[in-house]
């Protein structure tokens, strides 16, 4: 081989890639995180995803409260009551409900409902990362924690993106260029 066709061959190494760049918002915003203490371990995986991808996003630590309550079924009375102190500009909901086939197999369906309905009374966006394991399924808990770890970064991303899509409709309904209802 020739010493030119080595030359092309040959490039120097390049630098890692950056990490992603985020867009930041207007104004600071606030969230509260709400999960269910039951299967703790595994909605903590959620939780430590979810405020690590938010502060990625210019969400910081420190502007996300944590609030802990019994079971999945108890969260959408919270989440309506936090909604409703307009302190928040979006709330996220995290639990784990294992179906066994008795009277948890409607509570998943049922918190999400409760949910879609405080954020469409509100106008407060609530995110869900309430998720069903059904008894019986030969999941590991590290295989689901894994799970919910991918679960928090997204519901981090939908947050954040669904909070600078509403600040930038915001802007244009105040500006008049989109009106109101």
């Amino acid at each position: 081989m020739s010493q030119d066709a080595e030359a092309n061959t040959s490039q120097p190494p390049q630098p890692p890639p950056l990490p992603p760049s985020h867009p930041r918002f207007a104004k600071p915003q606030r969230v509260a995180f709400v999960q269910s203490a039951w299967h703790r371990d595994v909605v903590a995986e959620c939780r430590a995803a979810f405020l690590a991808e938010g502060e990625a996003r210019h969400i910081p630590r420190t502007a996300i409260d944590i609030f802990e309550v019994p079971g999945s079924f108890e969260i959408p009375l919270h989440v309506q009551i936090l909604a409703k102190t307009r302190r928040y500009t979006a709330i996220v909901a995290a639990g784990l409900v294992v179906d066994t086939g008795g009277t948890h197999e409607h509570v998943a369906d049922t918190v999400i409902r409760a949910l879609m309905d405080v954020q469409l009374r509100t106008e407060v966006p609530v995110f869900s990362a309430i998720l069903t394991l059904q008894e019986g399924t030969e999941m590991r808990v590290d295989s689901f924690k894994k799970h919910f770890a991918t679960k928090g970064v997204e519901v981090a991303e939908a947050c954040a993106n669904t909070l600078l899509s509403l600040e930038r409709l915001r802007g244009q309904v105040a500006a008049g260029i989109v009106a109101s209802g």
